[in-house]
């Protein structure tokens, strides 16, 4: 994401996300399906239900149908399989963007 020009911050954990800074300036989020103590999906319906409806694009190494229509349900933007395409990614992301009005 650096290499297309993007601002990019990494956190270690859903945790680590929520109580940081960044929160309020989020234009895109990336999240795995799978991690510790809450999954890249409860991520992304907690931020829905808090008010912070940041575009968000879900990866996995364990795709499944629930997890692929939960997240299409919920408003993801994508829902990507590892290994992730790096062309699909780049376009899942200007499609945030776009959504968030952070790109003309």
């Amino acid at each position: 994401m650096r290499s297309l020009g993007y601002a990019v911050d990494i956190f270690s954990s859903a945790a680590e996300f929520l109580a940081s800074p960044r929160l309020a300036d989020t234009a895109c989020l990336i999240a795995d399906i799978h991690m510790p103590a809450m999954t890249g999906l409860e991520l992304y319906r907690y931020l829905i239900d808090t008010g912070h409806a940041i575009p968000t694009i879900l990866v996995t190494a364990f795709p499944n149908d629930a997890d692929q229509a939960r997240a299409a349900n919920d408003g993801a933007v994508c829902y990507l399989r590892k290994p992730v395409d790096d062309e699909h990614l780049a376009r899942c992301v200007r499609e945030a963007l776009s959504l968030d009005g952070s790109e003309s």
